[in-house]
């Protein structure tokens, strides 16, 4: 029977070594209850952790010699999974908003533009300006600068210019931040 191959699953990753698969000659032992056993050949400590029913996960492979807990696999897993989520849950999002401007903006568009980008800056979030050039605007680029300038001297939000006003192709980008 044919099974298509599913391109986007991607098996997960083992978390640590248990057992068999742990190869190192010698391990740095701790028991279920958190007592240091010492170091000890791999296949004695393996041999403990099974008398108990429970599995020889390596903690920390890096360590000289390697760390290994006996604990249930399952329920380490578990709380690394948990950690993970956890950090990713807290882990800050800048979110970057944009605003698009043109060369022959009137007054008034561009200070409702940036009542706009102070309503963002106010926010937390970082706010990409770009100045889009069309035509025979990109002859005449002193002029976009100088309207980008303008822009800016609008804004009455503290801010720092994370990227300066920098032409880009057709388009003057230029990012700010929220001091």
């Amino acid at each position: 029977m044919y099974r298509p191959v599913n391109k986007y699953f991607k098996p997960k990753a083992p978390i640590a070594r248990t057992n068999q698969l742990i190869k190192v000659p010698e391990v740095r032992v701790i028991d279920d209850k958190g007592e240091h056993l010492g170091v000890m050949p791999t296949h004695e400590a393996i041999k403990i952790a099974l008398e108990r029913d429970l599995d020889l996960v390596e903690v920390s492979p890096n360590a000289k010699p390697p760390v290994a807990k006996i604990i249930n696999y399952d329920k380490y897993r578990y709380q690394v999974e948990k950690e993970e989520q956890q950090k990713r849950k807290s882990a800050k999002r800048v979110e970057v908003k944009s605003i698009r401007l043109s060369v022959r903006i009137g007054q008034h568009d561009m200070q409702t533009k940036a009542r706009q980008t102070d309503q963002f800056l106010s926010e937390g979030k970082k706010v990409k300006v770009e100045m889009v050039l069309r035509g025979r605007e990109k002859a005449n680029i002193d002029y976009a600068f100088e309207q980008l300038t303008k822009y800016l001297s609008l804004i009455s939000t503290p801010n720092t210019t994370e990227l300066a006003p920098k032409r880009m192709g057709g388009t003057i980008i230029t990012i700010l931040m929220p001091q």
